[in-house]
């Protein structure tokens, strides 16, 4: 699509641009040189700042949201708010203080912790994949590129570049400032568009008229299995690094708890804003050709100067926030994961923090090559969530509660199993591909077999637990 931007809305996105890279290194000015400050900003994390963090980092999707909505409607909100809503609320009640009270670092430190060296190097290899910002540097660089009339590759070198080089100077705390900014701006941007188009449009009632009645139901039209698929697919919550990390960061184990709890309801009320803003899309823009581009076209017949370079900067931020903070979760599984378990204890402290920059430089490069390889969003998100979380979620969570861990073996294999399987289904569905759709084992999706032969090990490994022991915890 073709974007129309005034020399206003091109400079107030110059300046949202230039505002984040001086925050960045500004909040680089604050930090100590140790390997504690650089991971988690020394752990004071106050609730202000964990929630803004949070709910900015784990909200990147933008434009794939946008063509959900268009498509399907209010269902949005069903699909890709409430079954995170609800694995957020069990993170924060049954998880965010126990991570929080081990005063570890990363998920393969508990794993370690738990289960032994050899988990927590596979557990490395598979939370480095989870995190891959691939799909956020692909969105970033189309955004761009309709900003600025760049080429895709130039318009994703540039917009990584710019996004991550103040994390090599300041870690997590200049990402935790950066993504401060970003949560501002991003609310900003989305109630501006729903505003102007609710006061030139009308409401609810302008809204029933103009779309397809389906959607304005619960479901949108998809099948009941569809939207199950999403509850499964939300399990990610329970193992991404990006929550794990900001509760090993905040200052206590309340302000965890409370992080989480409080950055639901501002999702809640981010989904609204998003929601609404497809389903104008979709009543102005019935015959959009690629719904992808819902937003920016929305923007386009309804927006006037200066304040569609607002929207467009709340788009920016929303995806600028997620890739900036998985590209440094990324270079600390690299430095602290990788490095740091392969060296001796007295060279740690000073390895951990250099070869964390060094992972940001590879996690953002294998992210470039991977998002121009496969320029899809969603087939990105579905790739790796299916293959990835069936390995990490069983042994993981079961690292957090005694009476739920298995000897290390079992851990392992659980681990292992889980994500072969998984992936083994996912790559023999897409070769046997019929008019194509996969065709996977048993006509069922990757995820449930890898997830069953996780369960399976980490079944027997329970037993074996209570025969050589004779207890259950």
């Amino acid at each position: 699509m073709t974007v129309h931007l005034d020399p206003a809305d091109i400079a107030l996105i110059l300046a949202y641009l230039g505002a984040v890279v001086f925050l960045g290194f500004r909040a680089a000015r604050k930090r100590r040189s140790d390997s504690d400050e650089f991971l988690l900003a020394g752990r004071t994390l106050t609730l202000p700042l964990f929630v803004a963090t949070l709910v900015s980092t784990w909200y990147g999707g933008i434009l794939g949201v946008g063509e959900f909505s268009y498509r399907y409607g209010i269902s949005n909100w069903v699909v890709f708010g409430l079954p995170y809503y609800f694995f957020a609320l069990v993170f924060a009640l049954f998880l965010a203080k126990r991570i929080r009270a081990t005063n570890l670092h990363t998920i393969p430190d508990k794993l370690e912790q738990a289960y032994g060296r050899p988990t927590a190097i596979l557990g490395a290899i598979l939370a480095f994949v989870l995190v891959t910002p691939a799909a956020y540097v692909l969105m970033l660089g189309i955004l761009v590129q309709l900003v600025f009339g760049w080429s895709l590759p130039v318009a994703v070198v540039l917009s990584t570049a710019l996004t991550t080089i103040y994390l090599y100077k300041g870690g997590f705390r200049s990402d935790v400032w950066a993504n401060t900014f970003e949560f501002v701006m991003m609310f900003l941007g989305f109630a501006l568009i729903v505003v102007f188009a609710a006061v030139k449009q009308g409401g609810w009632e302008f809204l029933r008229m103009h779309v397809p009645p389906m959607h304005l139901t619960w479901h949108g039209g998809n099948s009941w299995q569809f939207i199950l698929v999403w509850f499964f697919i939300a399990l990610w919550t329970l193992v991404d690094p990006a929550f794990h990390q900001r509760c090993y960061a905040a200052r206590d184990t309340a302000t965890a708890q409370r992080g989480i709890l409080v950055s639901i309801l501002f999702w809640f009320v981010f989904d609204f804003l998003t929601s609404a803003a497809g389903l104008y899309a979709r009543a102005l823009l019935p015959d959009l050709p690629e719904p992808m581009y819902s937003y920016p076209a929305l923007a386009e017949v309804i927006l006037p100067q200066a304040v569609k370079g607002l929207f467009y900067i709340g788009m920016l931020a929303t995806i600028m926030s997620t890739l900036s903070s998985l590209t440094l979760i990324s270079g600390i599984t690299v430095g602290k994961d990788f490095v740091g378990r392969l060296v001796r204890p007295e060279m740690r402290e000073v390895l951990v923090a250099r070869w964390s920059r060094r992972g940001l430089t590879i996690a953002a490069l294998f992210s470039i090559v991977l998002a121009l390889v496969i320029p899809s969003v969603v087939g990105l998100w579905y790739t790796i969530g299916t293959c990835i979380i069936p390995g990490l979620l069983v042994p993981l969570v079961a690292s957090y509660f005694r009476p739920l861990r298995i000897p290390p073996a079992y851990a392992f294999a659980a681990m292992l199993g889980g994500w072969v399987v998984s992936t083994a289904s996912f790559v023999a569905g897409r070769i046997a591909l019929t008019e194509g759709i996969p065709r996977y084992w048993g006509g069922v999706e990757p995820m449930y077999p890898g997830l069953a032969v996780a369960l399976c090990v980490w079944l027997l490994g329970k037993i074996r637990t209570i025969r050589s022991t004779g207890v259950s915890g």
